[in-house]
């Protein structure tokens, strides 16, 4: 049997530059990942399969849309001959919450079955596989900091950023990305007009970065709170609590997120907002 993390991604800025003639949005986003986040493994079977468990298992959805099977199948039809098996899904990152859950589940079952093949890591056939499979499935491929552009089929060098220590909020209201992107009210060929993404290296600061991820944005936040108003409140949470240096929303929502200058901070943070907010997912995290 093999196992591996599929680790929450942080959109830790996402701008929108406008729609291609393909109805794609195009975007520029800085992605880092936590270091915690669901679990994966597989088992030799004679067919393919998934079971899912996990406290948010029941919302992730079994059937043949899943995109861990999706991912399988994909990576199937482009390598004769791949030996399949039995998924487990052991899902504890909340589900349509704009930190690609299930994005990072594809990745991890594609890792997975290249691992058990033999197929190397660098294979243009996973990268192809994890492309047709979602939009994010190919960052997630690699699980490390990196700048994602296009729809997602364009990615920058692996970046080595300082540790942020982070709290992640999930109020527990799904949200779908199709109409927050669709509250952008873009045609088409429609470019729009806005501050240029700031440049980051490997070695800045966690200082540094900070201050580059101020001139950044999400410029799904304000369409994703109109559609989910408890974003807004989460927010402000986040904003309010004692040694926050930045907070914003990660993806289309409703997750966010805010990075602290120290663990610390970040876990005493962390434990008072769980106590006014007991029926939300607050998590601590390391992004890297």
């Amino acid at each position: 049997m093999l196992s591996t993390r599929a680790p929450a991604k942080i959109n830790l800025t996402l701008h929108i530059l406008g729609r291609r003639a393909d109805g794609y949005h195009d975007l520029e986003s800085l992605v880092a990942f936590s270091g915690a986040g669901d679990t994966l493994t597989l088992s030799p079977a004679s067919s393919l399969s998934l079971e899912i468990a996990g406290p948010t298992g029941a919302a992730a959805g079994a059937g043949d849309d899943n995109l861990v099977l999706k991912a399988a199948r994909n990576l199937a039809e482009r390598i004769k001959g791949l030996k399949l098996g039995a998924f487990r899904l052991d899902k504890r990152l909340p589900v349509a919450a704009g930190i690609g859950g299930g994005s990072s589940d594809a990745a991890a079952a594609l890792r997975l079955l290249a691992h058990a093949n033999g197929v190397d890591a660098q294979d243009p056939r996973l990268r192809e596989a994890a492309r047709d499979t979602g939009a994010d499935v190919p960052v997630c491929l690699a699980g490390r900091a990196r700048m994602m552009r296009g729809a997602g089929e364009s990615l920058g060098p692996l970046l080595r950023l300082p540790l942020l220590p982070a709290v992640l909020i999930n109020p527990g209201v799904p949200v779908e990305t199709r109409p927050v992107f669709a509250r952008l009210g873009l045609q088409p060929g429609q470019r729009v007009a806005g501050a240029a993404h700031p440049e980051i290296g490997s070695d800045a600061t966690a200082a540094e970065l900070l201050a580059l991820l101020s001139r950044g944005r999400n410029d799904l936040e304000d369409p994703a709170c109109l559609q989910a108003p408890v974003i807004v409140d989460v927010l402000a949470v986040l904003r309010a609590a004692r040694g926050c240096k930045l907070a914003r929303m990660s993806g289309s929502g409703a997750t966010c997120f805010a990075i602290f200058g120290a663990p610390q901070a970040a876990a005493t943070a962390a434990r008072a907002i769980r106590r006014q907010h007991p029926e939300w997912w607050v998590k601590t995290a390391a992004l890297r």
